[in-house]
């Protein structure tokens, strides 16, 4: 195995240093939940004797008697988000796994998962982001009982992992295994489903066309299969050492998924017992474990979102990352997946070209991941190079191919798609931004034109099915970030965008907004700061302004004399309608949130 990356350790000393005191006071916070003991063993006899009344007798025995572990179980289970629904079957699953191993598991509590297919363009989209940090309330409220001596997190999608993380930092003393459903089988292509709704969007095809096309795409129990947040966050739970390896992609109601949900009820056991194996979460997600979740981001093109998430995850553990952490990092890592929108190929294509445990063990033999790791199976990510199967119906691992099954889909890091990581810092007159270059075709990496200004995404698509958008132009969309609406995905965008740009016209978007994590083909300069709310420059921007783009230098600019930008006043902020939609009970927390650089959580 190659010496790791001396950028890598460059990185990952910084990031160590600049967060020695905030790092210092939560180990301090944890040590001292510690060296208490099991937080149950201190509960009060109402106490127990409340925790313990609805059990089977057995169980309530045990629980009463303090003779068996007692395993928390927090949900995001709701029949809306198809990710999330095969998690109905899960607790009796994990129940029975955990019984017959002499313990006791019980659901402590459940947190709330929307969606943001469902949400897309809606004005739900507003409380998205802000729903991350209900959940880590939420998490951190059923584990405040101080009834568990491990915990079982059952989440996905984009905002819910993230969230879930966060609340079991905040009980950083008991061990966490975290618990995936698995992607839908694969349906229509995403390329398919794009070309209808780009269709749609020229009014080419008819309402009835789309519904078939987008129903045929999300068509079962599971995540999404394109390569968005949902699944980038998996991948980074399993890179991160808190999934069992292999487990991200399986597809559900299998019986391998099963298996390896019965697994991880069991590891959770394990975790729980004061010994050697004794694990929490606040040893396993330190500086080394977030730089090697930031490295599988960029070797496989992962979601944009997540240079907000990482850095709000990290914060929860005392760890400051910063974009410049991502930017470093890119420079080096290499691109090593093409799944949509990277590429043609779906979730599923990737998991059965080699997935995760291919994926780590090239970026490990290269010198391009921490293995001084500690993980939910011990030290080290040499477990995670092996793959799970089923024989005569039990549970093993082997190891990962050594090559690709498909090289259109995964490589060796030696032979990348791209020799830099699919994301890119951008500086220039307008502040920061990021953008996701792994899916921009090269030739639309630099883009230099005009200005218009758009108060809302209504507007834009407004003006493009009217025909006024013509000519080569820069759509700006200020007023989009977390103190002004909450930070808002933009997907609904991309259609009209991407036809714009299929015509010859060199298009681009610039927002303190957000994009998918399945965006990318059309160049966006996204989660700029400080935001048009903050008195960022992007809200004083005039139609006809030039603007430059450019991806490859890394360069953001409005070629406006600087004086007279600073000169200007902001243009108002759009007035919003409340439409029952449950955003003024977020006022609040959009005026508590912090900016995209720093995670825009209101968590402290």
């Amino acid at each position: 195995m190659t010496a790791l990356h001396t950028k890598i350790a460059m990185v990952t000393r910084r990031i160590e240093e600049r967060s020695a005191d905030t790092r210092d006071d939560y180990l301090d916070q944890v040590a001292e939940s510690l060296e208490a003991g099991p937080r149950r063993n201190l509960l009060s006899c109402g106490n127990i004797a409340h925790v313990a009344a609805a059990c089977m007798p057995g169980e309530k025995r045990d629980l009463l008697g303090a003779r068996a572990s007692n395993i928390g179980i927090i949900t995001s289970y709701n029949d809306i988000v198809s990710a999330h629904q095969p998690f109905e079957a899960y607790p009796a699953l994990i129940k029975k796994a955990v019984r017959q191993a002499g313990a006791v598991a019980q659901v402590a509590g459940g947190v709330p998962a929307m969606c943001d297919g469902i949400t897309q363009g809606q004005d739900g989209m507003e409380l998205s982001l802000f729903s991350r940090d209900v959940i880590a309330m939420s998490t951190a409220i059923a584990l405040s009982h101080d009834a568990f001596d491990a915990a079982l997190y059952l989440g996905v999608c984009d905002k819910i992992v993230p969230g879930l993380v966060i609340g079991a930092l905040t009980f950083g003393h008991l061990p966490a295994v975290f618990v995936p459903a698995g992607p839908m089988p694969s349906g229509l292509p995403n390329k398919e489903k794009v070309r209808v709704r780009q269709l749609y969007a020229e009014g080419r095809a008819d309402r009835a066309e789309l519904l078939e096309a987008e129903a045929k795409s999300y068509h079962s129990a599971g995540t999404c299969t394109f390569y968005g947040t949902a699944n980038s966050n998996q991948m980074l739970m399993e890179i991160m050492g808190l999934h069992l390896p292999g487990s991200s992609f399986v597809n559900p109601n299998t019986p391998l998924r099963n298996a390896l949900t019965e697994a991880a009820a069991l590891r959770a056991v394990a975790l729980a017992q004061l010994g050697p194996d004794h694990t929490p979460i606040a040893r396993i997600l330190d500086a080394p474990a977030f730089v090697n979740g930031i490295i599988g981001l960029l070797a496989t093109g992962g979601s944009t979102n997540h240079t907000m998430h990482l850095i709000a995850m990290a914060r929860a553990a005392g760890i400051i990352l910063t974009w410049d952490d991502f930017s470093d990092l890119s420079e080096i890592i290499p691109l090593l997946v093409r799944a949509y929108p990277n590429g043609a190929a779906d979730i599923n294509h990737f998991h059965a070209a080699g997935g995760m445990g291919f994926l780590i063990r090239t970026l490990r033999d290269s010198g391009l991941l921490h293995d001084d790791v500690t993980t939910m199976l011990g030290q080290g990510l040499s477990a995670y190079t092996r793959e799970p199967f089923l024989d005569g119906g039990e549970l093993v691992w082997r190891d990962a191919g050594t090559s690709s099954a498909d090289e259109t889909v995964l490589r060796n890091a030696s032979k990348p798609f791209l020799p830099k990581g699919g994301l890119k810092l951008l500086e220039g007159g307008l502040g920061r931004a990021v953008i996701k270059v792994s899916a921009v075709a090269e030739e639309h990496q630099r883009i230099k034109a005009p200005a218009r200004i758009f108060a809302t995404q209504s507007a834009l698509l407004d003006a493009f099915k009217a025909g006024e958008l013509t000519s080569d132009f820069i759509a700006v969309l200020p007023y989009q970030g977390p103190k002004a609406c909450g930070m808002p995905e933009l997907h609904k965008l991309t259609p009209a965008l991407g036809v714009l740009q299929d015509r010859g016209l060199k298009v681009a978007l610039v927002t303190d907004g957000r994009m998918s994590g399945a965006s990318g083909k059309v160049p966006a300069a996204i989660h700029v700061t400080p935001e048009a709310q903050d008195g960022g420059a992007i809200g004083k921007l005039r139609n006809g302004d030039m603007l430059v783009l450019d991806a490859t230098s890394g360069r953001l600019d409005v070629l406006v004399d600087p004086a007279e930008l600073a000169a200007r006043e902001p243009a108002p902020s759009p007035i919003r309608r409340q439409r029952g939609s449950g955003r003024e009970l977020f006022s609040k927390l959009r005026s508590m949130a912090s900016g995209a650089e720093t995670g825009a959580s209101i968590v402290s």
